[in-house]
């Protein structure tokens, strides 16, 4: 007897992070935290080993009037000065799109509305094949197929791979829908240069031109980029979609305001046409309504505050995080470069990966574990995650990493 829909997996859920930061913190216990690299959760760590929570952000939060903090949002959109704040944050004047913003909890719940909204069940959505976990999740859990694109061509974005996914799913429906991670792709920290993206828009409007396209880019780690207001640019290239064409940013004040527990972000629509925009926006809040109702009402009073009264300390804290993971990506990357420990090609952001095959992939991951390093497995690959190491534990890291990768490849 079945108590819940037919078409939904029942296999239980593997946690491939939570399960080995458990077993992290046994073995600081054990042998004590100086003698234990974590380098396990995505979220930013300070040089004493402490999760970052940006004072101007959770001072501003706890100034707010207790009725705001208690208050329903404006509406099950978000609130007005939040979604204009958030537009022009997030596209910083590089977009002159029609544009609609529904506020979400989390960029997690922009991109699971679009994948929800967006395809009919048992139609595929295009993932790259290194890719945070949870979108195949969120596809499993909305009866989606997948279709995957090798992410990589020796060092840059591998459109070849892309290309053959998008027209292999066009043989079979009529909507392409496709998740890009950039910039700060996680898990490898990749982004794409500009003329990767003027090579993607191009393909895609040549799609458009037979199928309705849906460009999901979810921007997560944006501002923590270390070019900053340059790493915006590429929206820029949107400005050239064709009508039957709209993007979908999937926006993020986990990682922008390091408010990973107070649940919200956004999703910015963009197309030539209002008409596009607005089918998707009345979706899209439909949606809104139907699952969660309304966004936390302290953390979009909080965003638009900081912009508007604390801008410069929100942005000189903020920078020096931005700067310290610059300096941690760059001593693993050089220091691997030097040894030879294979990663896929790192410009920027949270983590590194490891480049292997999945079976020696798996051999490492114990061995490592036997040698107090604790990292998390990813298809093809092994993510270090920089963003919580301090400068002084990822010096030497990828020396260690290599010799007993050497003992079981």
């Amino acid at each position: 007897m079945n108590f819940v829909k037919e078409s939904v997996n029942q296999t239980p859920i593997v946690d491939t992070v939570f399960s080995i930061v458990a077993k992290a913190k046994e073995a600081k216990a054990k042998v004590g935290a100086d003698n234990v690299v974590d380098a396990t959760i995505g979220s930013l760590y300070d040089e004493e080993g402490t999760l970052v929570a940006l004072d101007s952000v959770y001072s501003s939060l706890k100034n707010l009037d207790n009725k705001v903090l208690a208050a329903y949002a404006a509406s099950f959109r978000g609130n007005p000065d939040f979604r204009k704040k958030v537009y022009d944050w997030v596209l910083n004047g590089n977009s002159h799109l029609e544009h609609e913003v529904i506020a979400t909890p989390g960029g997690t719940g922009a991109v699971g509305m679009t994948l929800q909204e967006c395809l009919d069940e048992g139609q595929t959505v295009i993932l790259p094949e290194i890719a945070w976990g949870s979108y195949a999740l969120m596809a499993q859990m909305h009866n989606l197929n997948v279709e995957k694109y090798s992410l990589f061509e020796e060092d840059h974005f591998n459109l070849n791979s892309f290309k053959a996914a998008c027209k292999k799913v066009m043989e079979k429906q009529n909507r392409l829908v496709m998740v890009i991670n950039d910039p700060c792709h996680n898990p490898t920290g990749y982004s794409l240069s500009e003329e990767e993206w003027k090579e993607v828009i191009s393909f895609l409007n040549e799609c458009s031109k037979t199928h309705a396209v849906v460009l999901l880019n979810d921007i997560a780690y944006i501002d923590f980029s270390s070019r900053q207001e340059k790493a915006k640019e590429y929206f820029a290239q949107f400005d050239q979609i064709e009508k039957n064409f709209v993007v979908i940013v999937a926006f993020s004040l986990s990682k922008s305001m390091t408010s990973y527990g107070l649940r919200c972000g956004a999703a910015i629509v963009l197309g030539q046409e209002k008409e596009a925009v607005e089918q998707v926006k009345i979706v899209f809040e439909k949606d809104a309504r139907a699952t969660w109702s309304n966004i936390n009402n302290g953390a979009m009073a909080t965003f638009v505050d900081v912009l508007d009264n604390h801008k410069a300390d929100y942005d000189k804290e903020r920078l020096h995080y931005v700067n310290l993971l610059k300096e941690r990506g760059d001593i693993f990357v050089k220091e691997a470069n030097e040894v030879g420990l294979k990663h896929y090609p790192y410009k920027e952001g949270f983590f590194v990966t490891l480049s292997m095959d999945n079976e020696t992939r798996d051999k490492f991951h114990e061995a490592l574990m036997e040698n107090n390093i604790f990292t998390v497995k990813v298809n093809l690959g092994i993510r270090v995650a920089i963003c919580s190491l301090s400068v002084e534990k990822t010096k030497g890291l990828a020396k260690k990493m290599k010799d007993i990768l050497d003992t079981v490849a």
